[in-house]
């Protein structure tokens, strides 16, 4: 019986998660999906908390219990928030998808360098898209045409570069052979670029 009432729980806050969800995205301006989703499963989960304290068919279930089924709400919607609309939101993956079954089904496959750098980037508007929530978030400042790192973007930066370079596959399926080329990407990158700033020089 405990267990039908944990699922219960849990199955009320993932229908409170999908509305909140669905009426937080429809009212509300979002600056980026990522955040508006988490902010969803809060408020999901601050309208459900209360449910298992004073509603009588959660009264048998312990306070452990309860503070249980909080925590596995808590990461269900954290889970829902980077799995389905963001992912959904920034995945190349789905866009394949989604540009195949706009192309009728099939592309030539000497035509996706040409999508990818082209109809990709401009279709969702990626730049624009990717330096906002770099903006929102923080990481990023743009002055004086320049684009620039805050200390928080460094030590993020520091942090996902190690990662690559140490806790990502080293034999990695690519175009079918494996590689270990994406652990260090940098080193097919331009030696000499003509686009590096100085914010305080820049127009």
């Amino acid at each position: 019986m405990q267990f039908f009432r944990a699922a219960v729980s849990i199955g009320v806050f993932i229908v409170i998660l999908l509305v909140t969800y669905v009426a937080y995205i429809k009212l509300f301006r979002v600056d980026v999906v990522f955040y508006a989703s988490l902010a969803a499963a809060g408020i999901a989960l601050a309208l459900l908390t209360p449910c298992l304290y004073f509603l009588g068919f959660f009264a048998a279930l312990s306070a452990l219990e309860k503070i249980l089924i909080v925590l596995v709400c808590a990461v269900t919607g954290y889970a829902f928030a980077i799995s389905v609309p963001t992912v959904i939101d920034r995945s190349l993956s789905f866009y394949i998808l989604e540009k195949l079954q706009q192309r009728g089904g099939g592309i030539q496959l000497a035509k996706f360098n040409y999508i990818f750098t082209d109809e990709y980037m401009r279709e969702h508007r990626l730049v624009e898209v990717r330096l906002t929530e770099q903006l929102v978030s923080r990481t990023i400042t743009i002055e004086n045409g320049c684009v620039t790192l805050t200390p928080r973007g460094e030590r993020i930066a520091t942090f996902g570069r190690w990662f690559r370079q140490n806790l990502l596959p080293r034999q990695r399926l690519l175009a079918g052979e494996y590689t270990s080329a994406l652990t260090n990407p940098f080193e097919r990158s331009d030696l000499s670029p003509d686009y590096i700033c100085d914010p305080k020089r820049a127009n």
